[in-house]
């Protein structure tokens, strides 16, 4: 009997595997497709060069872990202990995973704010736990008052994306007030922030709970080496937590997975030492607006793009059609891959509303919207 019984092939693959059967420009999964930084790809061979090709230490090679404490200082004005709060990881998914099987137990609940990526809910089942699915405001922001309603004795988690997949939305200081009375008030809650898109953002900065020490002292943070650095198949991410939270992490981890790829640990922590994030957001910024720009003479009335690589796009002027329908149609008859966006919430409420993905060269984005022009 399965454990997963609804779980089936996420909408990611099938939108891919459409795609490259009918030969369509994928805008639909979450990857770059431009190059990676030479300085990084020479970071790496002379990495491989050294004797790291052995078992790194289970938290994290040391000298990441040393980089990853400057760059929260800098970025964030945190203080982080390498030793006790900080965990590398196989990716964002499996940080996602691992906190969630070390902090919940069966007779527990954790909220999920819809629209909601889809590694949320399966670790919660797997626990034995109870997802609480939570939709988010028409502008993509937290009904506090809804979650409060929802938070019983039960309660022990509730995990936050910002900035936010799908819809791009980027939280102000008073969704984090607003959060922080609800953790005053609910002494047993724990807070779960995907901040993947941490480095990404537009004209609002991005605000992060690394920032908001009444927050973080019951949050675990997890960030994505393959989002900021345009490198999704390395697979690396890594969570920062207070030690009490992280040694429960670290139990679960080293049954896991043990550690994380030494090589690819050793030379981001060479890359790290000689690059800037400052400009992450200006170049995704250029490729917003190149996209938007390109698509201002069609039909789709594009959603405000605040954050993240993800531009969502209303196409009810086009068509009535459910939005999945709409997806398979773009690609067989337009030769454009998207995201609907009714697969991220549990009802599968259809707004009308599909998710294109603009991290891509410029020659692809082009193309992609002379396409989408002639619907």
């Amino acid at each position: 009997m399965s454990k997963l019984p609804h779980v089936g092939t996420t909408i990611f693959t099938v939108m891919s595997k459409m795609a490259n059967d009918y030969q369509a420009i994928n805008l639909a999964q979450g990857f770059p497709n431009f190059p990676v930084d030479t300085m990084l790809v020479e970071a790496m061979k002379q990495e491989l060069e050294q004797p790291i090709h052995q078992y790194a230490p289970m938290a994290g090679n040391p000298a990441l872990l040393e980089e990853l404490v400057k760059l929260t200082l800098k970025h964030y004005r945190r203080e982080v202990n390498p030793s006790t709060e900080l965990l590398i990881t196989a990716g964002a998914t499996q940080a996602i995973f691992t906190a969630i099987q070390a902090l919940v137990k069966s007779d527990e609940e954790v909220i999920i704010l819809d629209p909601s990526y889809d590694c949320y809910e399966a670790p919660i089942i797997l626990t034995g736990a109870k997802p609480i699915r939570i939709p988010l405001n028409e502008d993509f922001l937290p009904d506090w008052g809804l979650i409060k309603k929802q938070i019983t004795k039960q309660t022990r988690l509730l995990i936050i994306n910002n900035p936010h997949n799908p819809s791009g939305k980027v939280w102000e200081a008073k969704e984090f007030m607003e959060l922080g009375k609800l953790l005053e008030e609910f002494s047993n809650l724990l807070v779960l922030s995907d901040e993947v898109y941490e480095y990404i953002s537009f004209e609002k900065p991005h605000l992060s709970v690394n920032e908001m020490q009444h927050i973080r002292e019951r949050s675990v943070i997890v960030s994505s080496f393959g989002k900021t650095f345009h490198i999704t198949g390395w697979k690396i991410g890594y969570m920062i937590a207070p030690e009490h939270v992280m040694s429960e992490i670290k139990k679960v981890h080293q049954f896991l997975v043990f550690c994380v790829n030494n090589p690819a640990q050793a030379a981001l922590a060479r890359y790290l030492s000689q690059t800037e994030l400052t400009g992450l957001g200006a170049f995704y910024q250029e490729k917003r607006d190149l996209f938007r720009a390109l698509l201002h003479d069609s039909k789709f009335k594009l959603l405000p793009s605040e954050g993240s690589y993800f531009q969502v796009a209303d196409y009810s002027s086009i068509s009535t059609e459910q939005d999945t329908l709409f997806c398979e149609r773009l690609v067989k008859e337009y030769g454009v891959a998207a995201i609907p966006l009714s697969v991220f919430n549990a009802d599968q409420a259809d707004r009308k509303l599909i998710r294109f993905c603009f991290a891509k060269t410029d020659e692809t984005l082009k193309q992609a919207a002379e396409r989408l022009c002639k619907i």
